[in-house]
Parts: structure tokens; sequence; C-alpha cells
């Protein structure tokens, strides 16, 4: 049985060398075991990753100067990081009950992802109306703009997972799937709203405390 390389000894070969070179040429024939629509998931992930990435550097500079003026925190804005938490556990628990072939509980577990996210993204907007009332406007100042970008761009991710939720529900309820294939969808929603919540943590943890 051959033995597995480390990292280490990966990062430091050689592939110009002859030796090298000739066990690069020789492998078992194994590939990545990642589909299409799983590396569609992970681009799209790390290009978002990217750009908030982008925008949390810029924060981080643009709160030095001295025209900076923090923002309250709503207490509606807890509320919405907690339904949003809620959210990502319920996926957890539906994809379980998936795979244990209860059904009713899935479709019960799918329902309630929609009300959460819907909620979520109501949620986000009733804070909105309250800051604005409160005369934080984006155009206020800088920090105001930024809260609305950041919820803004979330918000838009939320929906565009809102999409596949609901083609998933779709199919779910329809009976028109093949069991590894509703596995799957079911696999890469959860995922995609697993780190929906961790950008929003990151988020909300950096305009919380900063």
């Amino acid at each position: 049985m051959k033995k597995k390389e480390s990292i280490f000894q990966l990062l430091t070969q050689k592939p110009w060398e002859n030796d090298q070179s000739q066990k690069d040429n020789v492998h078992e024939g194994k590939t990545l075991d990642l589909t299409k629509y799983k590396l569609g998931l992970r681009t799209l992930m790390v290009v978002s990753s990217v750009i908030f990435s982008l925008f949390i550097v810029t924060y981080s500079d643009r709160m030095l100067v001295h025209d900076w003026r923090n923002m309250p925190e709503p207490l509606l804005l807890w509320v919405n990081t907690f339904i949003l938490i809620f959210s990502s556990i319920a996926f957890y628990f539906t994809q379980k009950s998936f795979k244990k072939n209860e059904n009713e509980k899935t479709k019960n577990g799918l329902y309630l992802i929609g009300f959460l996210a819907y909620s979520f993204l109501i949620g986000q907007l009733l804070v909105w109306y309250q800051l604005m009332n409160s005369g934080y406007y984006a155009t206020t100042n800088v920090a105001n703009a930024f809260f609305y970008l950041f919820t803004t761009l979330h918000g838009l991710h939320l929906i565009g997972g809102l999409y596949f939720w609901g083609n998933t529900t779709s199919k779910f309820l329809k009976g028109n799937y093949r069991i590894s294939k509703m596995q799957h969808m079911l696999e890469l929603c959860g995922i995609y709203w697993h780190f929906l919540l961790f950008v929003w943590l990151v988020l909300f943890g950096l305009m919380l405390f900063t």
C-alpha cells in the first residue's frame, strides 16, 4: 500500500527533477469527489468571501478616520442573528431526517427553514426602518453607509439561497427526485446556509465591537 505523503513533503517536491516527474506520472486513477454543483458552490463561496473580506478591510481602515461615528445596534439585530442561527440548525436536522427517510420531518424542516429565512429578511428591513426613523441614513455618515452595504450584500446572498431552497423544496414535495440527488441538493443548500451564518456572525461581530 502506497504511503500517504505529508503536506510538508508535497510542498517541498521538485517536479522539474527527473525522479519526481516519474512519480507524478504514476497515479491510481483517483479523482476529486467533487460534482460540478459542489464545485460551483465552492467557487461562489470563495468569490463571496473575497468580496466580503475586501469590504471588511476597507471598513477597518476607514473607521480610523476622525469623522467615523458608530451606529447603535438595535435589539432586533440580535433577534435576527438568533433566527439565522436557528435556520442553520434546522437545516442540519432536516438533512438528518431525510437520511433516516423521515419525510414528514423533512417537509416540516424545509418549511421552517423558509419561514426563518423570510423572517430574517423582514427583520433586517425593520432594522433599516428603525434606524432611518432615528436619522441614521446611509448618506449621514460613512459607518452608516457600511452598515447598509453589509446588510444589503448579505441579504442578496440569502435571497439567492432562498431560490435554491425553493427549488429543492418544490422537488421534494412533488416527489420528483432520486434519493441520492435530493440528498446532494440538501447537502449543498446546508453548506451554503452555514456559510451565510458564518459571514453574518463575522459582519455582526465587526459592527458590534467597533
